[in-house]
């Protein structure tokens, strides 16, 4: 049974939801993070679809589009996990540079190099969101471990099409 707290002056209702406080707080640290990542690669994206040229231009354009549309939607699951754990989402663009394991771009990158980077970049986001997998695992967190099962599926597959386009 959720109890009601005094924190700061303010009554607040307490989490309890069957995952240890201390377990949670690594968690939503964790998703964080892939939601930092995840918002650098959606925004690098757009701007790759705004500003790709050349021979591939059409079948990037789309393809770029398809893959911002969906980690737009992926962005706003992983911070409604975070909310759900009981924890604020990072939601600035501040807040995702300090955290972020993404790189910005410098230039203005050609049409095989955008499609490079964002290969490399979904990788990162594997490696970001296998890091918080054993805290998931050890608090029992199936919900998280669902959702950032899917994120691997899907950074696995788009990192997998943005490589073969380099062959």
């Amino acid at each position: 049974m959720s109890e009601i707290q005094t924190i700061n002056g303010k009554e607040k209702m307490s989490i309890n939801i069957g995952i240890a406080d201390q377990h949670r707080k690594k968690i939503a640290e964790g998703l964080s993070k892939v939601l930092a990542d995840s918002y650098m690669v959606y925004l690098k994206t757009h701007n790759y679809h705004w500003n790709v040229t050349g021979q591939l231009f059409h079948s990037l354009h789309e393809m770029f589009e398809e893959q911002y549309s969906e980690l737009a939607e992926a962005i706003d699951e992983i911070a409604e996990r975070i909310r759900a754990i009981g924890y604020r989402a990072p939601g600035s663009f501040r807040e995702f540079s300090e955290i972020t394991s993404i790189e910005e771009d410098s230039d203005q990158p050609d049409a095989m190099e955008m499609v490079r980077r964002l290969a490399v970049d979904h990788e990162t986001i594997l490696r970001t969101a296998r890091e918080v997998l054993p805290a998931c695992e050890e608090a029992g967190d199936e919900a998280t471990i669902d959702l950032l099962t899917e994120r691997l599926d899907v950074h696995s597959k788009t990192a997998w099409m943005l490589r073969s386009h380099l062959e």
